[in-house]
């Protein structure tokens, strides 16, 4: 059941501060797709079963027939904040706790790296997708530089645990050096490429940048939720217990204290913080799952207060494991904290951002309104790229604009100049166009995109429609008449 209305969605954007733009890269195959299900079964477009399975952004038949994305696609989300996450303290520049997340599934394949590049021209974050086994490949150092350039800021989920647990049955320590490595690459490719404007976006496990996940099972966990978890079990501050779950962090059962050393008082081998509180847990509840053993399963899930119901327990092998993983650390609720904790709102980013995607004068106004990300500024847009519909009678247009739009009126007509006319404009002169779009008299809302972000194409309200040059306007596929 879906968790949202659209009257809920059209209020947050009105809320630049609360809204979070975001592509989700990575090399082919690496789990974009599947990982998504879990973020859109999260807002209850689907229902959870189906996440995994659905590849819900992948529209085209020729994507299902693949199994790979080839266009990208974009989703809008509610998240709650409060409801998902209690007792977690909401971002400092929010503006309430109610969040629209709006995310764009790229393609991996090096062959279509231009839609790549029109997912993050139109967004803030990403989300890279990096597979645990395979690890950091060509093509992730591509999507990633391709980032950095448009100056996107990365967080990092570690994908395809459960290849780790049942394919290949790492063991704990091995899995541990596999992510420290992979996370060491992200970092080398951010630190060469990185712009200084964009401040410190090193990512990090114990920072809670980097996530670890099952897009198939439709699990994920950070390690924040993890510190929150075990913190009052030992009675220290979250934070501190989170940055003790990764590194070189052991705990001695003998003396009951931390150390940084691999030996117990009495000389036994200790296991390393991240592997005995969260990778041994795991592989417990996901080996009682395989194994049918309900009895264990149902006890290890109550200790941390997680109940299956009767329709649960009936599920055997997989399908089983699958249920008790999602109950226990659901993909969409870990994921979405992630991104709301540490990617850049519109009205953050676009600060740095300006420069990249306006060409006119740093100076002029509507630099300025793109900057602070007014309301009251230019009404602009920012158009990626034109999608034809199916019968190739008209186009779309995926884009991005600025809340100037939420002002319009229906039957409202405004003007598009082309990037060239736009330099050649003066302020006075706005109002040439090569196209005019006019709402219809009823338009709807269809999960819609962000109406935060601006653009380098200045856009004056005008009277002087032509008809003979109109299109319908479909933004990021958002509205329709």
């Amino acid at each position: 059941m879906v968790k949202f209305t659209m009257d809920e969605i059209r209020r947050i954007m009105d809320k630049p501060k609360n809204i979070r733009n975001m592509a989700v890269i990575a090399h082919v195959d690496h789990g974009k797709s599947t990982l998504t299900d879990s973020l859109i079964a999260a807002a209850g477009i689907i229902a959870e079963e189906q996440a995994g399975d659905k590849r819900l952004t992948d529209t085209r038949a020729d994507e299902a027939a693949r199994g790979i994305t080839i266009k990208c696609t974009g989703v809008s989300l509610y998240f709650n904040f409060t409801e998902e996450v209690p007792g977690v303290a909401l971002p400092t520049d929010s503006d309430g706790h109610e969040f629209l997340i709006n995310i764009v599934d790229s393609p991996g394949h090096v062959d279509f790296s231009a839609e790549v590049t029109s997912a993050l021209r139109i967004t803030d974050g990403a989300l890279v997708v990096v597979d645990c086994v395979e690890g950091v490949s060509v093509q992730t150092e591509t999507v990633l530089r391709q980032a950095l350039t448009e100056r996107i800021v990365p967080v990092v989920t570690i994908n395809k645990l459960d290849r780790a647990f049942l394919e290949l049955q790492l063991g704990g320590e091995e899995m541990y050096q596999k992510f420290v490595k992979e996370i060491e690459n992200v970092n080398v490719t951010i630190a060469t490429y990185r712009d200084d404007s964009m401040g410190e976006i090193e990512v990090g496990a114990d920072k809670g940048t980097v996530s670890f996940s099952a897009g198939l099972h439709a699990w994920a966990f950070t390690l924040p939720l993890f510190g929150r978890m075990y913190a009052k079990k030992f009675g220290i501050d979250e934070k501190k217990m989170t940055e003790r779950l990764w590194g070189d962090n052991f705990f001695d059962p003998e003396t009951k204290k931390w150390t940084k050393t691999a030996s117990s008082a009495s000389g036994k081998q200790l296991q390393r913080a991240y592997v005995q509180f969260c990778i041994e847990p795991i592989r417990m509840v996901i080996q009682a799952g395989m194994n049918d053993d309900r009895e264990k399963l149902t006890k290890l899930l109550g200790s941390v207060g997680v109940k299956l119901s009767t329709t649960d327990l009936e599920k055997s092998g997989k399908a089983l494991m699958k249920v008790a993983m999602q109950r226990w650390l659901p993909a969409g609720r870990g994921l979405l904290e992630m991104m709301v904790a540490h990617l850049p709102s519109p009205h953050r980013a676009q600060k740095y951002r300006v420069e990249n995607l306006y060409e006119g004068s740093q100076d002029d106004e509507t630099a300025t309104a793109f900057r602070k990300c007014d309301p009251e500024g230019p009404l602009l847009l920012f158009v990626s790229k034109m999608v034809p519909t199916a019968d190739r009678s008209r186009f779309f247009a995926f884009a991005v604009c600025s809340p100037a739009l939420c002002a319009l009126e229906p039957r409202s007509a405004f003007s598009v100049p082309t990037t060239s006319q736009a330099r050649r404009m003066t302020a006075t002169s706005r109002t040439s166009s090569v196209c005019s779009f006019r709402w219809p008299e009823r338009w709807r809302l269809l999960t819609p995109f962000p109406l935060a972000t601006l653009s380098c194409l200045p856009v004056s309200t005008s009277s002087l429609p032509r008809p003979e040059l109109s299109l319908t306007l479909k933004l990021a596929g958002l509205f329709a008449p």
